[in-house]
């Protein structure tokens, strides 16, 4: 019976047993799991750092054009029917939608959407692009029927992004719904401003 106290030998060496082993792959998956936490961070803090670039350029721009551009003191001055809305509410929405585009933008960005549908990032830039010139054109310089022509180009634009995104992301084809139902309204407004 002398078979029963033998250990098994690895190697040629008698010092390595099955204990040993075991504590080394134990030591290297503990290694293995801290590197991929590791990784894991670097990775989400990367994540972060671009969805914090992909909301806050449109907002930067969205309030640097309502510096610049949305004093609106004729819209002021018009009479207005109740429904109207007053203009720092026309502001804020607008930011709103900034904000909402941008995360949209950016949940097709995470998913590699871009490189897959490049018309995407194109009628993304349109819209937003249309949609800062939108406020000068109709508040600052008082063309209610070039502004709603931007508008319909915009509402063409969200329209495109809606069916784009939804193809890569279809939370980002949602989100895009409230900037349509808000693009809609503002044509009706800014078809109401031409007529009064």
């Amino acid at each position: 019976m002398e078979s029963q106290n033998l250990k098994q030998r690895f190697r040629d060496d008698p010092g390595i047993t099955n204990t040993t082993i075991s504590n080394e792959k134990a030591y290297n998956n503990e290694i293995n799991r801290a590197s991929r936490r590791e990784e894991r961070m670097a990775m989400a803090k990367r994540g972060l750092r671009s969805l914090a670039i992909a909301v806050s350029f449109p907002l930067f721009l969205t309030l640097l054009n309502i510096y610049l551009f949305g004093s609106g003191h004729s819209y002021g001055a018009l009479a207005k029917p109740f429904w109207f809305p007053p203009l720092w509410l026309i502001h804020i929405t607008c930011l709103a939608s900034s904000f909402v585009m941008g995360l949209s933008a950016w949940l097709v960005w995470a998913e590699g959407g871009f490189h897959l549908r490049p018309t995407a990032l194109s009628l993304y830039l349109a819209q937003l692009g249309l949609s800062l010139a939108w406020l000068p054109i109709v508040f600052w310089m008082g063309a209610s029927w070039v502004g709603l022509v931007v508008l319909l180009a915009v509402f063409g634009a969200l329209v495109g992004c809606s069916r784009d995104f939804r193809e890569v992301n279809p939370i980002a084809g949602d989100l895009v719904k409230p900037c349509l139902a808000w693009a809609a309204f503002l044509a009706i407004l800014n078809l109401k401003l031409v007529f009064l």
